[in-house]
């Protein structure tokens, strides 16, 4: 429980649909739409408590209103990440992230993005284009050695998923440890293991101890042939890096995010053979509207209750 005087009762969301699909608010909970201009209708900036932000664009901009709420005490995302939210706001505000919103899509994206890289089916795509019958064999996912960076949400529905293609898989965390599935290897030990691994996938928060976590050294260790595939954050991988070793050849990579994005035009990524390229879809699927909806419902309640919300990345005021 945290202090009556801190109670979260009036929250803005940064649209009418998203509001709407809340359903009947929580008794105590007031609620509105802001899109971060003017001020909202039937709540006054100076009452706000919470705010749940965009799901799309970069945070930054946003500071700038959000310094206009002298009351607020909770940033809420609808992304599993948060890099750029804590620099919103002073650390007396608590931040949560959406995770588990995002898992299911964004799992099926990354094994998506494997099979169509080690099958060519974004080749065949091109060559139905202009009527080509190419038929060449092509990897399978079955057999192969997959190392998994990243075990939190995501990378736990990931491996779940891989587990029907019979591949032998390497889980790689922050730090070593065991758990119930076995081995959880350290970031320390990436370098050790790239060598003996044919596909990899990225999936690992930005933070500074992530950021280039895949960089020249571990991408020049893997096996010619390798493919990269990262559905995390751009800065995870070394643009520069990963650029060299797919425009040259060497490596494969599946890229749903890059650094910087959208990825620009002319960049030698778009025309690379050993490339497939899609445009940060990760979580954006037919699930994510009724699943953030329940999700913030889930929250709403927690804050009319006076309760602890889930997903809490930065306590602010509930350290106490």
């Amino acid at each position: 429980m945290v202090s009556k005087l801190t109670v979260i009762r009036n929250v803005l969301l940064p649209s009418q649909e998203l509001l709407d699909s809340l359903g009947p608010l929580p008794q105590g909970i007031r609620a509105a739409a802001w899109r971060f201009v003017a001020e909202p209708a039937g709540l006054p900036l100076n009452e706000v408590d919470a705010v749940v932000l965009p799901y799309l664009g970069s945070p930054a901009p946003l500071k700038e209103p959000l310094s206009k709420l002298p009351n607020l005490k909770l940033l809420q995302t609808q992304t599993t990440g948060y890099d750029g939210v804590p620099e919103l706001a002073g650390p007396e505000v608590a931040i949560c992230s959406a995770a588990g919103v995002h898992a299911a899509s964004t799992a099926e994206l990354a094994v998506g993005l494997v099979l169509s890289s080690l099958r060519g089916l974004d080749i065949a795509a091109r060559d139905q284009r202009n009527e080509i019958w190419r038929h060449e064999r092509r990897s399978s996912l079955a057999d192969r050695k997959v190392l998994l960076i990243g075990v939190g949400g995501i990378g736990r529905e990931i491996q779940r998923r891989l587990e029907p293609f019979e591949v032998e898989l390497t889980r790689v965390g922050r730090s070593r440890r065991e758990d119930a599935a076995g081995t959880v290897h350290g970031f320390a030990e990436l370098l050790e293991l790239a060598p003996e691994h044919d596909v990899v996938i990225v999936i690992v928060p930005l933070t500074p101890e992530t950021d280039s976590l895949i960089g020249r050294e571990f991408l020049a260790r893997l096996p010619d042939g390798a493919l990269v595939v990262n559905v995390s954050r751009g800065a995870v991988v070394d643009s520069a890096a990963i650029t060299a070793e797919v425009v040259g050849g060497r490596l494969h990579a599946a890229l749903d995010v890059f650094d910087p994005e959208p990825l620009p035009a002319g960049h030698p990524l778009w025309q690379a053979p050993n490339a497939l390229i899609t445009p940060h879809l990760g979580g954006d699927s037919t699930a994510f509207p009724r699943r953030i909806g329940r999700f913030l419902a889930q929250q709403l309640n927690a804050f009319a209750l006076g309760e602890r919300p889930q997903n809490l990345v930065r306590p602010g005021f509930y350290r106490d």
